[in-house]
C-alpha cells in the first residue's frame, strides 16, 4: 500500500506544489487548511507521516503536535513541522514539543522529500524502497549507486536525481519546468535549458554499448521514464 502523508498547510500555493510532488513519488496525500479540522481527521485516521505548519487558523500547529504526543494512537506518528521561524529557539521549541523534524520556509522541495524518505525510513521501513528498478537498471536510493546488467554507471549527483524523479513516476510526463522544481528545486534559478543538457548527460551515461534507452522524449512536452521498459527487457 502506498504510505499515506497528511499536509497541513493553510498556503494554497504551498500545499499544491507539495501535493505534485508528493504525489509524484507515490505517497497518497490529503491535505487539510484549518488546526482544528486536522484534529478531526487526525483522530480519525492518522496518516503514517504528518507535514504540519506552525502556524494555522483554528488551532495552531505546535499545539496540534503538543496534543499528538499525549495520546497513545499518534505519540509515534512522524512528524515534520514546516514553518517560517527560523530563529535557534523555535527550532529548539519546536522539536521539544515532539516534532521530529523541521523545515524553514523557503525550503527546497527535494530536501524536503529526502527528509520525507528518511523518516519513513528511519520509523516505517516498510512503506520506503531503497531500490527503484526498471528492466536492467537498478538505482539504489540509500547508497547513492546506479548499475545497469551489472554494470556500475557513474553519475553526477544531479543525473542521479533526474534518474530517481523519472523512475519513481514511470510513463509519466514531465515538462522542463516540473523537472525543475522536482530536481533542482524551486529557489534555485536555472534556464530551462539546463534540463535538455542534464537528460543528454543521462543518456549518455545508461545507454552505452547502444543499450535501449528508458528515457522517452515527448514533442512539445517534456520527459518521461517509458513505462513499458521493464517489460521489454
Amino acid at each position: 500500500m502506498k504510505p499515506r502523508v497528511m499536509i497541513v498547510e493553510d498556503e494554497e500555493a504551498l500545499t499544491t506544489l507539495l501535493r505534485y510532488n508528493l504525489e509524484a513519488e507515490g505517497y497518497e496525500v490529503e491535505a487539510v487548511v484549518r488546526g482544528d479540522e486536522a484534529e478531526i481527521r487526525l483522530r480519525e485516521s492518522p496518516p503514517d507521516l504528518l507535514l504540519l505548519d506552525w502556524m494555522l487558523p483554528g488551532v495552531s500547529g505546535i499545539e496540534i503536535c503538543r496534543r499528538l504526543r499525549t495520546r497513545r494512537e499518534t505519540e509515534l506518528l512522524p512528524i515534520i513541522m514546516l514553518t517560517a521561524r527560523g530563529e535557534e529557539g523555535e527550532r529548539i521549541r519546536g522539536l521539544a514539543t515532539g516534532a521530529d523534524d523541521y523545515v524553514v520556509k523557503p525550503f527546497s522541495v527535494p530536501e524536503l522529500l529526502a527528509r520525507v524518505r528518511a523518516l519513513l525510513r528511519r520509523v516505517k521501513p516498510e512503506h520506503v524502497s531503497r531500490t527503484l528498478k526498471a528492466g536492467d537498471i537498478e538505482l539504489d536510493r540509500e547508497n547513492r549507486r546506479v548499475r545497469r546488467h551489472a554494470r556500475e554507471v557513474h553519475l553526477g549527483p544531479t543525473e542521479f536525481r533526474l534518474l530517481e524523479f523519472l523512475m519513481q513516476s514511470a510513463g509519466r510526463v514531465f515538462t522542463r519546468e516540473q523537472l525543475l522544481d522536482g530536481v533542482w528545486g524551486r529557489d534555485v534559478y536555472v534556464d530551462e535549458r539546463t534540463v535538455d543538457v542534464h537528460v543528454g548527460r543521462l543518456r549518455k551515461a545508461i545507454n552505452r554499448g547502444r543499450k535501449p534507452d528508458p528515457i522517452r522524449t515527448v514533442r512539445g512536452a517534456g520527459y518521461s521514464f517509458d513505462e513499458t521498459f521493464a517489460r521489454q527487457q
